[in-house]
C-alpha cells in the first residue's frame, strides 16, 4: 500500500489531456485524498506535447513530486519525453493505436491497451480518455462509483446516452487492464481520511477572496495565467449585482478600476507581466490620488511574450520599482491556494485603509495548479473600509481630502456625500486637491503620502517553520515554492529553518533579521534569472556574507529534490 502516488497523462494539445486529468483528480479528491496538480501546456491552441501531472496522498501536499509512478501515454512523444521520471517499478499505460515502443533503459512495465479502439467501438475516439481513466482505476484498485458519479455530473447536459457511453468506456478500460495485468504491478493507496475538502486553482481562491471582501467590480483584459480570474468573476459577480468589464487593454482596465474605487465600489483588476507593464502609469495615478486599487498579478515567464504558459517569478522588481516617481505601495504574496483566499480578501482592506495600490503577487503554478484546499471560512474576512467619511460639516465649502496628518492617511469621501466636494488630479496638489507646485506644499504632500507605510506590517508577514533556535541554514522563498522547500527540509538531517514571505513590500526587515540572526547561512529559492528576491533582501539588509541563491527559470516548478540537493551542498560547507 502506498501513502502517495504520482500519475501523469500526456498527448497532443487538444486531445483532452486536461479534461482527463480533471476527471481523475476530482474523483480522487472526493475520495478524500490530498491532490496537487501541475499542467504542462503549450501557448498554442492545438498541437504540441502537453501533460497533466497529478500527485495524490493521504497527507497534505503542496508540491509536485520528484518522480512518477504511472504514465498514461496517448502518443510516443509522451513516453519519450516523460519516461525518465518514472521510478524503476513505474508503469506505462499506452494506447495501442500508435504502436508504442518501450524505452530500452526503462526497467518498469508497459501495458499496451486499445484505448482508441474501445472508444471507437462505443461510437467516438474522444472517449479514449475515459477508457484510460478506467484502466488507471484498475491499476490503483480504485472504487468505480466515484468516477461514475462524476461522469453523470460532467455529461448529464449532453443526454443520458452520452452518460451511459462514458460509463461503459470507464468499465471497459478497467476490464481491459484487469485481463492482462500482473498482480504484482497493482498500486493501491492507503485509505484516506474522508473529511470534506475543496479542490481549486489559486485563481479561483483569489476570486473567492475578492467576493468575500465585498469586491463588486472587475475590469480586465484577458491574459494567461490571469484569465481564469475574469472568467470566474463573469460567472459569479452578476449573481451578486456586480459587474465585469472586458476592456480594450490593460491601461483601461486599471484606470476603470481606479474610477470605480473612487466612486465607492470595491474594484480590482488582474493581469500578468506584460499587462502589468502597461498598467504602471495608472498605478502611479492610484498612488498620487490616494485612490484604493487592488491588482492580482499572476506571473509567467518573461520578458515580452516569453513563456506565457510556464512558471516564473520575475515580476518582483517591476511590482516594487516599476512606477515612475515615489508612491506608497503594498506587495503581498500568498503561499498556496488556501492562503490566496484570505490574503486576497485582506488586500481590499489594505487598499482602503492605506489608500494606495495593493498588488497580490501570484505565479503560474499557484494560479493554475489545482490543489486540495481545506474548507474556507468566509467569516475570517472582516471588511475594513479605513477612514471613510460619510458626514461632513455643512459649514465646510470644500473637503480637505488630502489633509496632512501625522500618520499620512487622510479622510476619504465618495461622490454624493454632502460637503465632500474636492478636486482630484494626478498633478501635485494641496490639501483640497487643487494643483499646487509650491515647494513647501510639494514637500508636505510627498512626506504625507510616504508616511503611510512607516509602521505597516501584515499580522503574519511570513509563514514560519522555525523548529530550531540555532539553525545551520534558513531557507527563504515566496509564493508557490512553499511546498517544495518544506518537503526538502523534511528530508534533511540537519537544523534547517524555513520562512515563506507573505509581505514583500515594504519588506518587514526587523522581523526578517530576527530569523536571519538564528542561522549560519541563508538560502533564497526563487524562479528567475537574476535572483530578484535575493536582490531585495540584500538591498534592505546587511546579510550579504550569509546569503546564497538557488534560481530556476526553465519554466518548470521546483522539485523538492532540487532544493534538497542545494541544502545538502551548503551543509557540506557549513559543517
Amino acid at each position: 500500500m502506498h501513502k502517495q502516488i504520482s500519475w501523469k497523462v500526456g498527448g497532443q494539445q487538444g486531445e483532452g489531456i486536461e479534461s482527463t486529468g480533471e476527471i481523475f483528480s476530482t474523483a480522487l479528491n472526493r475520495e478524500g485524498y490530498y491532490i496537487y496538480t501541475y499542467r504542462h501546456f503549450s501557448s498554442r491552441i492545438k498541437g504540441g506535447h502537453t501533460n497533466n501531472k497529478i500527485r495524490m496522498s493521504i497527507d497534505p501536499i503542496y508540491s509536485i513530486s520528484d518522480d512518477l509512478d504511472i504514465l498514461v501515454a496517448f502518443d510516443q512523444e509522451t513516453i519519450d519525453v516523460n519516461y525518465d521520471e518514472l521510478h524503476e517499478n513505474g508503469v506505462i499505460l499506452a494506447d495501442a493505436k500508435f504502436n508504442p515502443e518501450k524505452p530500452s533503459n526503462f526497467k518498469g512495465t508497459m501495458y499496451v491497451l486499445p484505448f482508441t479502439h474501445i472508444a471507437k467501438e462505443l461510437g467516438t475516439s474522444l472517449m479514449k480518455n475515459m477508457v484510460a481513466v478506467g484502466a488507471t482505476a484498475c491499476l490503483m484498485q480504485l472504487p468505480m462509483p466515484g468516477f461514475e458519479n462524476l461522469v453523470v455530473e460532467t455529461f448529464k447536459s449532453k443526454g443520458e446516452k452520452v452518460v451511459d457511453l462514458n460509463k461503459q468506456a470507464l468499465i471497459l478500460g478497467y476490464e481491459a487492464l484487469d485481463e492482462v495485468i500482473d498482480r504484482n504491478d497493482l498500486m493501491s493507496l492507503e485509505k484516506p481520511n474522508k473529511d470534506e475538502r475543496l479542490f481549486m486553482i489559486g485563481n479561483d481562491a483569489m476570486s473567492l477572496g475578492a467576493l468575500s471582501s465585498g469586491a463588486r467590480f472587475m475590469s480586465a483584459y484577458p491574459i494567461t495565467p490571469a484569465s481564469e480570474i475574469m472568467e470566474f468573476m463573469i460567472d459569479k459577480l452578476p449573481q451578486l449585482n456586480g459587474t465585469v468589464i472586458q476592456t480594450e487593454d490593460e491601461i483601461a482596465a486599471a484606470t476603470m478600476a481606479i474610477g470605480a474605487n473612487y466612486a465607492g465600489v470595491r474594484a480590482f483588476t488582474a493581469s500578468a507581466g506584460p499587462g502589468l507593464s502597461l498598467m504602471m502609469e495608472s498605478i502611479g495615478l492610484s498612488g498620487m490620488t490616494e485612490t484604493p486599487l487592488v491588482i492580482f498579478n499572476t506571473q509567467r515567464g518573461g520578458p515580452s511574450t516569453g513563456l506565457p504558459t510556464k512558471q516564473e517569478q520575475s515580476d518582483l522588481n517591476q511590482m516594487i520599482y516599476g512606477t515612475h516617481g515615489d508612491i506608497p505601495k503594498i506587495v503581498i504574496s500568498p503561499i498556496h491556494a488556501e492562503d490566496a483566499f484570505y490574503l486576497a480578501g485582506e488586500a481590499f482592506n489594505l487598499a482602503e485603509q492605506y489608500q494606495c495600490p495593493v498588488i497580490v503577487l501570484s505565479d503560474l503554478q499557484l494560479s493554475l495548479g489545482k490543489q486540495t484546499v481545506h474548507k474556507l471560512d468566509q467569516s475570517k474576512i472582516k471588511i475594513n473600509r479605513g477612514q471613510l467619511t460619510t458626514e461632513v460639516d455643512e459649514e465646510t465649502t470644500h473637503f480637505k481630502r488630502y489633509n496632512v496628518t501625522d500618520h499620512g492617511i487622510s479622510n476619504r469621501v465618495i461622490p454624493g456625500v454632502k460637503g465632500g466636494i474636492h478636486h482630484v488630479t494626478g498633478v501635485e496638489h494641496n490639501e483640497y486637491g487643487k494643483p499646487s507646485e509650491a515647494s513647501d506644499n510639494r514637500n508636505e504632500q510627498m512626506n504625507k503620502r510616504m508616511r503611510k507605510l512607516d509602521s505597516f506590517e501584515l499580522s503574519e508577514p511570513f509563514h514560519v517553520n522555525i523548529d530550531h533556535n540555532e539553525a545551520e541554514i534558513l531557507v527563504i522563498g515566496f509564493i508557490s515554492t512553499y511546498g517544495a522547500i518544506d518537503e526538502a527540509i523534511s528530508r534533511v538531517d540537519a537544523k534547517v529553518n524555513h520562512i515563506q514571505i507573505r509581505q514583500l513590500y515594504p519588506l518587514p526587515v526587523d522581523q526578517l533579521m530576527r530569523y536571519v540572526a538564528k542561522a549560519q547561512k541563508v538560502l533564497i529559492v526563487e524562479h528567475n534569472y537574476r535572483g530578484q528576491l535575493t536582490q531585495l533582501v540584500k538591498s534592505e539588509t546587511n546579510i550579504h556574507d550569509k546569503l546564497e541563491t538557488l534560481t530556476k527559470y526553465d519554466g518548470k516548478p521546483f522539485k523538492p529534490k532540487e532544493i534538497e540537493e542545494k541544502i545538502n551542498e551548503m551543509l557540506g560547507r557549513v559543517k
